[in-house]
């Protein structure tokens, strides 16, 4: 019995990465505020980095809150989608692969404490995802990730991947 010879493991790096930057191109308000994503495997840290604009209150200053939950929500819906996606990139799966997004349900933020005006760092855990439903908790921090910044926790509505029924 022969097995197939293994892919070099650069074409699958490319494979991966063609696919984050295409699931990332498709959300216009990621490039308009500036957030990236790191690729580690599977796992996903999305980056905010600093610019001036972002500051909310000068006098300290500090980051705006807006800025930080909107990076923690867009940071949950792409690890979400990208954990739809992982299972078809790792089968080597060249057709279409990229699902519509999930809704936002709800997402609640905590702030814990002021943003420093540098860089902001997210991770997402994705705590359950069904056919119809995902809960997903998010975590950015700055400087230390044991002193998270704000966290956030969402509920987000699955897109229909069923088939169309024939009419």
């Amino acid at each position: 019995m022969s097995r197939s010879k293994p892919e070099p493991i650069q074409v699958v790096k490319e494979r991966r990465d063609a696919a984050l930057a295409e699931l990332v191109a498709r959300v216009p308000y990621v490039s308009f505020m500036g957030f990236e994503f790191e690729r580690r495997g599977d796992e996903l840290t999305g980056i905010m980095p600093f610019r001036p604009d972002l500051i909310g209150n000068p006098t300290l200053p500090a980051l705006h809150g807006g800025a930080l939950a909107a990076f923690l929500e867009v940071t949950a819906l792409i690890s979400l989608s990208w954990s739809m996606v992982w299972p078809r990139i790792e089968a080597g799966d060249a057709g279409e692969i990229l699902p519509k997004f999930p809704k936002t349900i709800d997402l609640t933020v905590d702030y814990l404490r002021s943003g420093l005006p540098r860089d902001a760092y997210a991770r997402a855990e994705i705590t359950r995802a069904g056919r119809r439903y995902a809960s997903v908790r998010v975590e950015a921090w700055q400087d230390n990730r044991a002193r998270p910044t704000v966290q956030a926790m969402g509920h987000f509505l699955m897109p229909d991947t069923r088939p169309d029924p024939v009419a």
